[in-house]
């Protein structure tokens, strides 16, 4: 039942996967033609290769697009103009994937701190989205530049991060324009999370790095954060 899967980034990963792995077994013809130009019925091939073979395609499920943090972060970044994007922390990609789809002429770059995801969104680059860079680092140790991005996004992952004021010190240096933020917005029951980052923490935490003009919105439990970002200069 390929039907239940967003076809096209499961069969790039599948196509990554197997140039990596060689499971599945793909047709050669399929793995080398461009993304862009495979139909629907070889997208679903690929796709039921891919079940057959045993593959978890949990990230491919459809409907991830109508999370309404998801879509509330994808409807401000259809508001503004950018070329570029690091997206830090993007862990099984359910922003990263409806972005690249909407998005389709932006350089993203990804950030996380785990080998296997890492892994993941290499063999979906190699598979067909070659607009998608992704890098195993820790953000607290500013791994680019200074402006090297038009957009960071920190999306469900500031919670997560004991040195929370460093993390966002990096995000606001490595970026141009913005900064998007979305954070849990009650407490909960993941021992995972270790900060409840609150509309005046989070405040303090982006003026003591340097950023004072803030919009804050919230939804389903979720407090969302566009930070703009003024350089002199």
């Amino acid at each position: 039942m390929t039907d239940r899967y967003d076809l096209k980034p499961a069969a790039a990963w599948l196509r990554g996967h197997a140039l990596q792995t060689g499971t599945p077994a793909i047709p050669q013809e399929l793995l080398e033609m461009p993304l862009e130009v495979l139909t629907d019925g070889e997208l679903s091939a690929i796709v039921a290769l891919g079940q057959a073979a045993g593959q978890k395609l949990y990230p491919f499920k459809t409907g991830k697009t109508e999370l309404p943090r998801v879509r509330q972060v994808l409807g401000f970044l259809h508001a503004i103009a950018f070329e570029s994007l690091l997206d830090v922390g993007s862990g099984r990609g359910v922003f990263l994937l409806p972005f690249m789809e909407e998005f389709p002429q932006v350089q993203v770059t990804s950030l996380d701190l785990l080998e296997k995801r890492v892994t993941f969104l290499r063999e979906l680059s190699a598979g067909g989205y070659s607009r998608l860079t992704a890098h195993q680092a820790n953000l607290c140790d500013q791994p680019f530049p200074e402006n090297s991005f038009d957009v960071v996004t920190l999306l469900e992952v500031l919670e997560h991060i004991p040195q929370v004021g460093k993390a966002i010190s990096a995000a606001v240096t490595m970026a141009r324009h913005y900064v998007v933020v979305s954070v849990p917005s009650q407490k909960d029951d993941n021992p995972e999370h270790i900060h409840l980052l609150t509309k005046d923490i989070l405040t303090a935490l982006f003026r003591d790095a340097g950023c004072t003009k803030l919009h804050f919105s919230g939804v389903n439990g979720h407090l969302i954060l566009i930070a703009s970002i003024h350089k002199e200069g």
